[in-house]
């Protein structure tokens, strides 16, 4: 077998087109990128939204009503009837048990329980939030309520600052002037006085 019956069958080798390196290269003067601008450089990237330095479409259209969408607090939520269909009596549960069945995808985020349905196991339940009506529901099955240590801190510290505002509340109630009933009394007798005829001198 001859080289020229292998470079039939495989090609002959080519080099790659070296791009930048003059006019001789193929690929000379702007090498490919066009002409002049960031876009022409190396590493040059866009952020979504950008329009050339001018004030995005976003930020001209004017703010109109409220979001809660950087500060709000996504639960994880269970029903009381859930927990009566995936538990028995006794149990323990929390949001690790919860994922073991499967009525929550992880315990990424916290848990509450709402009062849909009806429950009538008697089943310990944790949790960082409850509602009224899910609390009631659990505890008349017999059941009991924990909120997580975490939740449990918060609760606490938002009952002491509603304390502090009640109580700031009252004081500044007490310290209120309150009116002279004596003084307020006299004046207006005296305006009676002022206005009722005068008796006739015989």
């Amino acid at each position: 077998m001859m080289i020229h019956d292998v470079t039939a069958k495989v090609g002959k080798h080519k080099l790659r087109m070296r791009v930048g390196r003059g006019e001789g290269s193929g690929k000379g003067g702007t090498s490919g990128r066009g002409h002049n601008g960031a876009k022409s450089r190396a590493g040059w990237t866009s952020r979504p939204g950008y329009q050339g330095g001018s004030t995005p479409l976003l930020r001209r259209f004017p703010k109109r009503g409220f979001s809660n969408a950087d500060f709000r607090v996504d639960y994880h939520i269970v029903n009381v009837s859930d927990l009566a269909k995936h538990f028995t009596a006794g149990t323990h549960v929390d949001v690790d048990a919860l994922v073991r069945v499967g009525l929550v995808r992880d315990d990424k985020m916290p848990l509450k329980v709402l009062g849909t349905g009806d429950i009538t196991v008697k089943l310990s339940v944790t949790a960082d939030k409850f509602s009224t009506q899910a609390k009631a529901k659990i505890e008349a099955a017999g059941g009991s309520v924990i909120l997580t240590p975490h939740a449990a801190k918060v609760a606490a510290a938002e009952q002491a600052e509603a304390e502090a505002e009640a109580t700031k509340k009252a004081n500044a109630a007490k310290r209120a002037p309150k009116a002279k009933e004596g003084k307020s009394d006299a004046k207006s007798e005296a305006k009676g006085a002022s206005d009722a005829p005068a008796a006739d001198k015989s």
